[in-house]
């Protein structure tokens, strides 16, 4: 019902820099342009997360990856199409992305998005979103939507509709590292 409404206006907010809380095929996430240092920079504030925790990047399609990374995953894009549940993975030599979202030594976790509405979202927007989960630091990131607290409700500029009513709780991803020899580590089952 929301759907398309949610799209237009997350892609409204996003073109200004600003922040969405929306739902993710993981966890409900708060969301920006990837690409804008001031708006990464407002979720780092909002999470009272330190900078040096870094968050992970969806994109839409495979393709998109040696757009924002170089180091090229054929064989991990195969463990990812046989795995069960969302697979983030996590390369060296990340690219065209905000510098304060790049970890320390250069690395990025990026996930190709399975859900729908992020697909679209993302898309449509033209560049990759920046996920973390909804929740303060610190603190367990809420399985559904009413668990959100309230400061990071209040401190996003557009919440989607999309979803809300939802009560099965969602996990987070599987989180590999992809290596050098193109072998790969798995981080997090």
């Amino acid at each position: 019902m929301y759907f398309k409404q949610d799209i237009e206006e997350s892609l409204e907010v996003l073109h200004k820099g600003g922040l969405i809380l929306y739902p993710t095929d993981t966890v409900w996430g708060i969301g920006c342009d990837a690409t804008n240092e001031n708006a990464v920079a407002r979720i780092y504030r909002l999470k009272n997360r330190n900078e040096q925790k870094s968050m992970i990047v969806l994109l839409a399609q495979e393709k998109d990856i040696l757009n924002y990374t170089n180091q090229p995953a054929p064989p991990v894009f195969d463990y990812i199409k046989g795995a069960n549940k969302p697979v983030t993975v996590i390369y060296s030599k990340a690219k065209n992305l905000a510098a304060n979202l790049v970890n320390a030594d250069g690395s990025i976790g990026i996930r190709i998005v399975k859900d729908e509405f992020c697909r679209r979202l993302i898309e449509a927007f033209g560049k990759p979103l920046v996920s973390t989960s909804s929740n303060i630091s610190g603190y367990p990131a809420p399985g559904v939507f009413s668990d959100i607290d309230i400061k990071i409700k209040d401190g996003v500029d557009y919440i989607v509709y999309h979803r809300q009513d939802e009560q099965e709780p969602s996990a987070p991803s599987t989180v590999i590292k992809l290596n050098d020899d193109g072998s790969y580590t798995v981080i997090r089952p």
